[in-house]
């Protein structure tokens, strides 16, 4: 896994408002609700804006995710420790993917989109937990 150093996660929101011009308006934070073990989400990202998803997840836990978008955007899964951040998956320009996140620690983990196109993105996430087996 790649860490990325960052100040916090304060700094880098003020950065991006400096910076990319992107303020907490511009944001959709969502929280990960389970619904027995499922989670669906239908979003509109605006044009260079993003979609943040996130959720607490123990260790051992393994979460199946996909997701399908009408145009491409930026994508990671990422998680802060201290003033790190880890991403276990960075995608650039993509539709669509899936995948399994093994999480390997108690942690708040986040799935995002970045749309950087002029146009919005419509985006599906299904995330499914799943328990291994010990």
């Amino acid at each position: 896994m790649k860490a990325i150093r960052v100040f916090d996660k304060t700094a880098l929101l003020v950065g991006w408002l400096i910076v990319g011009g992107i303020g907490v308006s511009h944001a959709e934070l969502v929280e990960i609700k389970w619904t027995d073990g499922a989670f669906v989400h239908k979003a509109t990202v605006a044009p260079k804006k993003f979609l943040e998803v996130c959720g607490k997840l123990k260790k051992d836990e393994n979460v199946s995710w996909s997701y399908k978008g009408n145009a491409s955007t930026d994508f990671n899964i990422h998680y802060h420790v201290g003033k790190d951040v880890v991403y276990p998956e960075n995608r650039k320009e993509t539709v669509s993917a899936e995948g399994t996140l093994r999480v390997s620690l108690d942690q708040d983990f986040c799935w995002m989109w970045t749309n950087k196109a002029a146009q919005a993105v419509e985006i599906e996430v299904n995330l499914q937990q799943a328990k291994t087996a010990k």
